[in-house]
């Protein structure tokens, strides 16, 4: 009866580029693992998913690798992401009664992605067993999760970084009055200290130092600059191992450029936004989601270029998975979710 209850109220998905967080109603966020799958190319058999196979990136002997089936916000490599998704799911409802009764499914996506790249979510949540496939856009998601009122006729601003994909768009009774969806997020930030430390610093590092990189020291506005890092990596002029001690402000340097694209594309909205949504927005605020919400000075920056307040929502990392969850548990949300209905 516990399981037969739990389908019924279905699953919320947020099937990320970095990570995949799911929801069931009255339980909250019940699973946040990395969108990571370990294979063995030789016998192409699944090893790992989630954080164990995230710990193998970089680490892999011959004829094993470690990759993420998401590429900026959309399914890259289908097999893996359906046997990801399958693995998550069925490790969520206890490996019981999956195949009995399938549940609804609601997958977040980014507003800007193509039929071909709907297609390959719906394939992949219908291997995964969903009898019923939603596709809601990732920024009305956000929205709906930070508990902003969408379905009010007033203004709201949401801007939701992600690993692949920045949604910025301004909502209003359910629906989305202006968006803009661009392929610079977490991952391009990364690739921006990679690319840094290459030309500056003749250093060669991995994604995951990077990341690493970025979480200690990312900054996108003028903050204390004696905070430092030992950075371990391949001295591109000898090839030798080599450490180098990085600031603060040369990580911001080094973002600086796909913060400008994320900055521009908050402009780009506001400027099309109609006056009276407009004037609620500068009454109310601009509301950040999405792992990149959490960089340091992001909220300064943006609101400082805009010269709109700026706020972090509460538990940024969750609110799509918390609003995919909520459209199909709350009556009043029904009606966006049906629009996104994607028939298995």
């Amino acid at each position: 009866m516990v399981f037969k209850s739990f389908f019924r109220r279905g699953i919320g998905v947020d099937l990320g580029t970095a990570n995949t967080l799911i929801y069931v109603e009255g339980q909250g966020v019940v699973l946040r693992e990395p969108s990571v799958v370990a294979v063995d190319d030789n016998n192409n058999t699944l090893l790992a998913v989630g954080e164990e196979a995230r710990a193998m990136i970089g680490r892999t002997p011959q004829g094993v690798k470690a990759l993420r089936p998401l590429r900026d916000g959309v399914i890259a490599e289908l097999k893996y992401a359906e046997v990801m998704l399958k693995r998550f799911i069925e490790r969520v409802i206890g490996n019981r009664g999956f195949n009995f009764q399938s549940p609804e499914i609601a997958i977040g996506v980014p507003s800007g992605v193509t039929d071909v790249e709907r297609q390959a979510v719906k394939l992949a949540a219908r291997n995964a067993g969903a009898s019923q496939t939603y596709l809601p856009e990732e920024p009305m998601a956000a929205a709906i999760g930070a508990s902003l009122p969408v379905a009010e006729p007033t203004g709201s601003m949401i801007i939701d970084i992600g690993g692949g994909t920045t949604e910025v768009a301004v909502i209003s009774l359910c629906g989305i009055v202006v968006n803009s969806s661009i392929r610079v997020a977490g991952d391009e930030l990364n690739e921006a200290i990679i690319r840094y430390l290459k030309k500056v610093h003749s250093l060669a590092v991995g994604e995951r130092t990077a990341e690493e990189i970025k979480f200690r020291l990312g900054s996108a506005y003028k903050t204390v600059e004696n905070d430092r890092y030992d950075v371990r990596g391949l001295n591109l002029m000898s090839g030798l191992p080599r450490t180098v001690t990085i600031s603060r402000g040369e990580v911001r340097e080094a973002l600086t450029e796909p913060l400008a694209s994320i900055v521009e594309a908050v402009q780009s909205t506001l400027e099309r936004t109609p006056p009276e949504l407009a004037a609620d927005i500068f009454n109310r605020g601009i509301f950040l989601t999405g792992g990149g919400a959490l960089l340091q000075g992001l909220d300064e920056l943006i609101s400082n270029e805009t010269e709109v307040p700026v706020f972090i929502a509460e538990d940024p990392l969750s609110c799509v998975a918390i609003g995919t969850g909520k459209m199909l548990s709350e009556p009043s949300y029904r009606r966006v979710l049906e629009q996104s209905l994607i028939p298995t």
